[in-house]
């Protein structure tokens, strides 16, 4: 069987998954209401809050693969944070923070501009005149529980918005939000 790989750019908002069996009382917004091919599951988790590359596949080993961290498979995203991040700011990101769940892996970090084609989000990101703000590019080789947002805040610099633009080889590229297409499962 040809492993078959759907890229999704998941806007914020959306659950990682297609049901949704939380106990909210509203039904939320779930990869269902954007995908309609059949046999494809999530290769690892995007948070609700958060934007940008899914991988799905139909393939189970490929999907393992793809989201367990002993394959280090590296994700990369743009990150907007609060406040003006300094070298120690930076080099504590990537020489890896001690977090509840134990050391990070090392990641790359760098400054960044911010992203020219940007799509605006809804709610849109709050702003205060008072409080910098800046963009950071930081890839990273395993996948906790909302590990960047916590990684920055280790730091002292809050998340305000989380795109994620590479999985392994698979990139966003232009694709907008709520969209998808097919790709090569060569992308791990």
């Amino acid at each position: 069987m040809i492993p078959r790989v759907i890229l999704f750019n998941k806007p914020y908002g959306v659950l990682s998954q297609f049901t949704d069996k939380g106990t909210e009382g509203t039904a939320r917004p779930t990869l269902s209401g954007f995908i309609d091919e059949s046999g494809f599951y999530p290769a690892g988790r995007l948070d609700r809050d958060s934007e940008g590359l899914m991988v799905l596949t139909d393939h189970g080993p490929l999907q393992a693969r793809i989201s367990n961290p002993k394959y280090k498979l590296e994700k990369t995203y743009l990150v907007m944070v609060e406040g003006t991040p300094d070298d120690t700011a930076l080099a504590a990101l990537r020489a890896g923070v001690s977090l509840k769940d134990g050391v990070t892996r090392p990641a790359r970090v760098e400054m960044s501009e911010p992203p020219q084609d940007l799509w605006p989000r809804d709610p849109p990101v709050r702003f205060r005149k008072s409080v910098p703000d800046a963009w950071l590019r930081i890839t990273i080789s395993e996948g906790r529980n909302r590990q960047v947002r916590r990684m920055t805040a280790h730091v002292g610099l809050p998340t305000l918005r989380l795109i994620r633009v590479q999985v392994g080889d698979w990139q966003l590229n232009q694709l907008r939000p709520g969209a998808w297409r097919f790709a090569s499962a060569q992308g791990a």
